[in-house]
């Protein structure tokens, strides 16, 4: 898998440079024919007109990037159903997790410049981490038992979710330990936070199991600390300003609140309420202590868009280079060995394993129930049912907007990218066998992920805060 996204990638940046005249004498042999264009403007115009037409999405916009120019734009619906406004292309709306991404890519900068490498123990930058334990149950009194690791967390574990972190959304010891710890709280530092979580028992051993959480935050600490910048600081100066994504950003002030997207929640006979503003958007009209990796910016398609180009070109975009080629490739290669057998709902996805803050599709879709999506892809969403992926095979960047709860909670992912492929017979799943009977207890689980209380919320990023929300009556949300 490796070397195949970085051999796409290579002739990716091959194919932008000027080809070298042809020897004197020599006939030129004819270019090979261009391939038709995948993108149907006029298919995926309809596919999301339905969706809302079908009240399962309020609204939602597109934008689709094939061969390095815009193929597709569509909006659909309402921003703001209650005060009358439609979607439209500068929208803002909450990425939650899309942050995570943003994440990876400032990390890796350091990485560029050698600050760290991929098996360093993490302790050696964040010396909290050096005398962790690992929850392996109660005794009679119900207390827990901790054990030694049998290895140190690597950065590379914090990177791809197999670090031993418990998760908030989950039911259990190693979780609770964890939600009493306040370990996800904006009123906290990434320092304060690190510490925290340091000292709560990790859930498994590190190495052996893919559970999402908090890693992305320890990301944006490891971060500040090799950088001896604060991590929003970091985000502003290593992607936002290089990219000139100027729309992109943690805080949105009043005035560009006009612009900004509701949420809604589904619900369960259908259709969707809309949510208070507080705590719904908190997370993005309050200015916070913290700088969350995990989750917190608010963004326009056109904004996450030049991110996601920059990725498509191997790291540079209009002749700003963000990271090297060989990096991107390194973060969207499936870094998931085969010992790690539980992988929580990942599997949910599709047939894809996981890199650095990345899903990566390893094999076509398996089945009819499974969304479309081409090998060598990589891509991740947000708690609102937010989208972006990166498709080397077919030059596609693309970016899908809505905001609504819960994660998953209806099939637009799965119609929009079924739209983006229907094309394509390999990665269509629309010509693939029918769905086996259990597929729906493999269906992407974002919608499933969180507890009872945060879907109720709907405020909190499932991974990141659940328990900031109540402790500090806000709600927030990511994915």
């Amino acid at each position: 898998m490796k070397s195949f996204l970085a051999a796409t990638f290579g002739l990716l940046l091959v194919a932008c440079q000027p080809a070298p005249p042809a020897a004197t004498g020599e006939t030129e042999s004819p270019a090979p024919a261009t391939p038709p264009a995948l993108v149907d403007p006029a298919h995926i115009d309809g596919v999301l007109r339905e969706v809302v037409e079908q009240d399962r999405a309020v609204g939602v916009s597109a934008l689709v990037f094939e061969r390095g120019q815009e193929a597709y734009f569509g909006a659909f619906g309402m921003a703001d159903r209650e005060a009358g406004r439609a979607m439209a292309r500068d929208t803002l709306a909450q990425v939650y997790s899309m942050t995570k991404p943003v994440t990876g890519v400032v990390l890796m900068t350091l990485y560029d410049e050698g600050r760290f490498k991929l098996d360093d123990p993490l302790s050696t930058y964040l010396p909290e981490y050096a005398d962790v334990r690992v929850h392996a149950g109660e005794d009679a009194s119900g207390q827990p038992v901790l054990e030694a690791p049998q290895r140190p967390i690597l950065v590379r574990d914090i990177l791809r979710h197999t670090a031993g972190f418990a998760a908030a959304f989950e039911d259990d010891a190693a979780a609770r330990l964890y939600r009493e710890a306040g370990v996800d709280s904006r009123e906290i530092t990434l320092e304060e936070m690190s510490r925290r979580l340091a000292r709560v028992p990790l859930a498994y051993q590190p190495g052996t199991r893919w559970l999402y959480g908090i890693s992305v935050d320890v990301q944006a600490r490891l971060a500040e600390v090799l950088a001896g910048k604060p991590f929003a600081q970091l985000v502003q100066e290593r992607v936002l300003d290089p990219l000139g994504m100027k729309e992109t950003a943690y805080f949105v002030p009043p005035e560009r609140r006009g612009r900004m997207m509701a949420v809604y929640e589904l619900r369960e006979a259908g259709g969707f309420d809309r949510l208070p503003d507080s705590p719904a958007l908190d997370n993005a009209y309050r200015e916070w202590t913290m700088a969350p990796g995990g989750y917190g910016l608010v963004s326009t398609l056109d904004d996450y868009m030049r991110f996601g180009r920059m990725l498509a070109n191997g790291g540079e975009l209009e002749g700003t280079r963000i990271l090297a080629a060989d990096t991107v490739a390194l973060m969207a290669t499936d870094d998931l060995p085969d010992t790690v057998g539980d992988r929580s709902w990942l599997p949910g996805k599709g047939q894809v394993g996981f890199g650095i803050d990345f899903a990566v599709r390893h094999s076509p879709p398996a089945h009819q129930g499974e969304a479309s999506g081409a090998v060598g892809e990589f891509f991740w969403d947000g708690y609102a049912n937010t989208l972006f992926w990166v498709d080397p095979r077919h030059d596609i960047v693309a970016v899908l907007f809505t905001q609504s709860i819960p994660p998953g909670g209806t099939d637009l992912h799965k119609r929009f990218r079924d739209a983006v492929y229907h094309r394509d017979a390999e990665a269509s799943s629309a010509n693939k066998p029918p769905a086996p009977p259990d597929a729906d207890a493999d269906a992407d689980p974002e919608g499933a992920q969180p507890d009872a209380d945060q879907a109720a919320d709907a405020a909190a990023d499932a991974d990141d805060e659940a328990d900031a929300a109540a402790d500090a009556g806000e709600g927030t949300g990511a994915d």
